[in-house]
């Protein structure tokens, strides 16, 4: 197994483990990211980090039916997400999918830029969850430091296209994944 592939399996269980705490009277509630319900922040997490990450890995497109689905119409949401995302990370652990590029529909890139983004999505959308319904979420500061690696290689591309807010002032003795959710534009501190 690959770096990328550890920290894709420690962001998943975090997401999976946060996903598991979210209440059915929560989903309603505003999330903390600008104009996301939590039902729409769930959805966007179960989406890309799910069902994108094995769509990926498999060279696939989402199709529209995934795309446009609603994942918490169904009460078991939750346990659906975590197999979905057991099934992802063993598409993954195919040395093979490793090499190459990785079409996403929007844009050709190779698949280990693919997979790291994902672990960005996992985690900080994961902390999005956390925060928005009153958990928390935490990785090993190598996972962090990987993380803030990827955050700080693509924050201007993401803040062009309103993905990543203007970042917060973190010290510089933060633990890394505090340091990757502050350029991110997120508030560590909550």
């Amino acid at each position: 197994m690959n770096d990328i592939h550890v920290h894709l399996t420690v962001a998943a269980a975090e997401a999976a483990r946060i996903a598991r705490g979210v209440t059915a009277d929560q989903l309603a509630r505003p999330s903390v990211c600008a104009d996301w319900t939590v039902r729409e922040l769930v959805n966007h997490l179960v989406l890309y980090t799910g069902h994108g990450l094995e769509h990926r890995a498999r060279r696939r497109q989402l199709p529209e039916e995934i795309v446009r689905r609603d994942f918490t119409a169904d009460a078991d949401w939750a346990r659906r997400y975590a197999d979905q995302l057991d099934r992802a990370l063993a598409a993954w652990e195919k040395p093979d999918v490793w090499d190459g590029e990785v079409d996403t529909g929007h844009v050709t890139m190779p698949a280990t830029v693919i997979a790291s983004l994902l672990v960005k999505e996992l985690a900080l959308h994961g902390w999005d969850l956390a925060r928005s319904t009153g958990q928390d979420l935490t990785v090993p500061e190598a996972t962090g430091r990987f993380l803030l690696g990827v955050v700080e290689e693509h924050a201007e591309t993401y803040r062009r296209y309103d993905g990543f807010a203007e970042p917060f002032e973190a010290h510089h003795d933060a633990p890394a994944f505090a340091r990757a959710l502050a350029t991110s534009g997120r508030d560590p501190r909550g």
